[in-house]
């Protein structure tokens, strides 16, 4: 047998080939460009089915395009409700891989009409991040945390950090200055100097807010703050920013991804017990820690199931660094050098750079 360096081995990273695109309504264009750009970037053509909440943001992306010259046919924007173009175009034979942003229960769908070809998906669905305060903190500084990472753009976020447990030592007072803070945030046309928070996107996203809130009520939470239309907007989706007390862990409002600035509250007395309760989740988008102790700090963190951690922070996010999630949560990562890996199939092409024969199978003339 000949040895090993007989043999010269590399890797080739070619384009996947058409892929689908399908994208929610939260961040329209956002979302569009964290899978285009590295699709395109790889090679790749796509079809872009965006919500059908939020679609003319990508029809300017794409005349955007047409007028700096990509050329016709390399970006395609198909309009539409989901299961007349986003069911079509995940299960479509001509496709070879599916991206999806967007809830659990439509994720799956997308995943089971991709099966139908055995075409690869990468599946960024929704959260119910914790984010966990110890005793230690700056309080002023994690209330603002706190906020801002259930609250900013809504709560209509995946990786909003809407379970918060706070350390049983500084709860009670930790709980006032969130409430007293958040009863002093802007609510009004986003147009306006100095809003803080907006309407949500539709009629039908503020029915299935409030009736998470009314259930929440029913099985036991205690409204700290918010749980209605604010007294002063008469129109519009608006929903007073809303905090639970008393949340038990098995109530819906900690277990269910809500969409909505709606921040569910429990406490915990030990750094184990703190875990425990931030892993039992079905989901795995993204956890906070909250804590002036560094080793603490990398102990959750690397204790959290999760894909997406924040230490002293919440929600920043970077376009050089990983964004995806585990368990119900998704697969797959966006971004960075993950996100256009996304989109590139890799090919082993190997060389034998020997004259000699190889001898495996006797030679006739030998025999």
């Amino acid at each position: 047998m000949l040895p090993m360096d007989t043999f010269k081995s590399c890797v080739l990273k070619e384009p996947i080939g058409v892929v689908g695109l399908i994208t929610p309504w939260n961040y329209p264009l956002l979302m569009a460009t964290w899978k285009i750009a590295p699709a395109l970037a790889a090679g790749c053509t796509a079809v872009l089915k965006p919500s059908e909440l939020a679609s003319v943001t990508c029809l300017e992306l794409a005349d955007i395009c047409k007028e700096v010259g990509l050329p016709p046919g390399v970006l395609n924007i198909v309009t539409g409700l989901g299961p007349e173009a986003g069911a079509p175009l995940s299960s479509h034979p001509m496709l070879d891989k599916v991206a999806f942003t967007g809830s659990a229960a439509t994720g799956r769908s997308v995943m089971m009409g991709a099966a139908q070809n055995t075409k690869p998906v990468t599946m960024e669905l929704g959260g119910k991040s914790p984010i966990i305060v110890f005793d230690d903190v700056d309080a002023n500084k994690a209330v603002e945390w706190v906020m801002f990472g259930c609250f900013w753009t809504n709560g209509q976020i995946c990786s909003a950090t809407s379970r918060l447990l706070v350390q049983e030592s500084i709860a009670s007072k930790f709980l006032d200055e969130l409430v007293a803070w958040t009863k002093t945030i802007k609510i009004s046309n986003p147009l306006e100097d100095g809003c803080r928070l907006g309407p949500v996107v539709s009629e039908g996203q503020y029915k299935k807010i409030m009736n998470f809130i009314s259930r929440a009520k029913e099985q036991g939470a205690t409204v700290l703050c918010g749980g209605s239309r604010p007294d002063h907007l008469e129109k519009g989706y608006y929903i007073a920013p809303t905090i639970f007390g008393n949340v038990d862990p098995s109530m819906e409002i900690w277990k269910e991804e809500v969409f909505g600035p709606v921040l569910a509250v429990t406490t915990f007395k030990t750094e184990e017990e703190a875990i425990d309760l931030a892993n039992d989740s079905t989901y795995g988008l993204a956890g906070a820690v909250m804590s002036k102790d560094e080793e603490r700090c990398k102990r959750v963190s690397e204790a959290l199931e999760a894909g997406i951690v924040w230490i002293n922070c919440a929600q920043p996010t970077f376009c050089q660094a990983p964004w995806g999630g585990r368990k119900r949560s998704g697969f797959g990562r966006e971004l960075g050098e993950w996100g256009l890996e996304n989109y590139l199939h890799i090919k082993q092409v190997t060389t034998y750079t020997s004259e000699d024969q190889w001898n495996w199978y006797p030679s006739p003339s030998k025999l």
